[in-house]
């Protein structure tokens, strides 16, 4: 559920794809405002009221993955990473950091909308997640306080790391959730970095709620990051 009357800030250094945002972003009805620094992004973010950002990672005076751990220490506001940094050990880190989602350039603005849309959905569902006790997606859902899941209306008999799991994607829909936070939040710290358990975790789940195992509706894998739930 968006108005398209967030507030976006546009933190990106290179001219013409700044441009190129705000002209996407223009033509979609959405007001935005636009930094060329991370310094001036986050005077903006303490004067204005922003609901989402769009941010570069290159900044001239300092890394945009600074920006996300500043932002997280007292705001939950979706972050959309914009960056030509393209390997997998970049994302994760920026995701681990804080942020929502990550959009590798070149980038249509069909795509940077649609990324936009679900990181919006996400935020308005912040807000009522935490007295809403009923979680849904498409046919799947979890009723919290009957601790109970329903597959299409049907009772689903899973175990309570399956429960545990699926409930970290239902409050986080369609934001990527990478491996190691998802080992964290599900095993604890020191769990390490095997990523054996997690998989076979996530087989016995897709087993039971995807149609078709093999070929995900809910739970898509980002490769090389982590797991996305679909927000439609």
């Amino acid at each position: 559920m968006t108005s398209k009357n967030e507030m976006i800030l546009v933190v990106e250094d290179d001219t013409q794809i700044r441009n190129f945002i705000c002209y996407a972003l223009k033509q979609e009805g959405f007001p935005y405002a636009t930094a060329s620094t991370a310094q001036n992004a986050l005077s903006i973010l303490v004067s204005q009221q922003i609901d989402l950002m769009l941010l570069d990672l290159g900044l001239p005076d300092f890394d945009g993955m600074e920006v996300i751990k500043k932002v997280r220490e007292w705001s939950e506001m979706p972050i959309i990473v914009v960056s030509a940094r393209d390997q997998d050990k970049e994302k994760a880190a920026a995701l681990d950091s804080g942020a929502d989602d990550y959009l590798t350039k070149p980038f249509s603005a069909t795509e940077l909308m649609a990324r936009i849309r679900v990181a919006l959905r996400h935020l308005y569902k912040i807000g009522i997640t935490k007295t809403q006790t009923v979680l849904s997606v498409g046919g799947l859902s979890i009723d919290l306080e009957k601790h109970l899941v329903y597959l299409e209306g049907a009772v689903l008999h899973v175990t309570p790391l399956e429960y545990h799991l699926l409930t970290l994607f239902l409050r986080n829909p369609g934001k990527v959730l990478t491996t190691q936070y998802i080992l964290k939040e599900i095993y604890g710290v020191g769990y390490g970095t095997d990523t054996q358990a997690l998989r076979a975790l996530m087989a016995g789940l897709r087993r039971k709620i995807e149609p078709t195992p093999a070929k995900p509706r809910y739970i898509l894998t980002e490769i090389g990051v982590g797991y996305r739930l679909v927000d439609e």
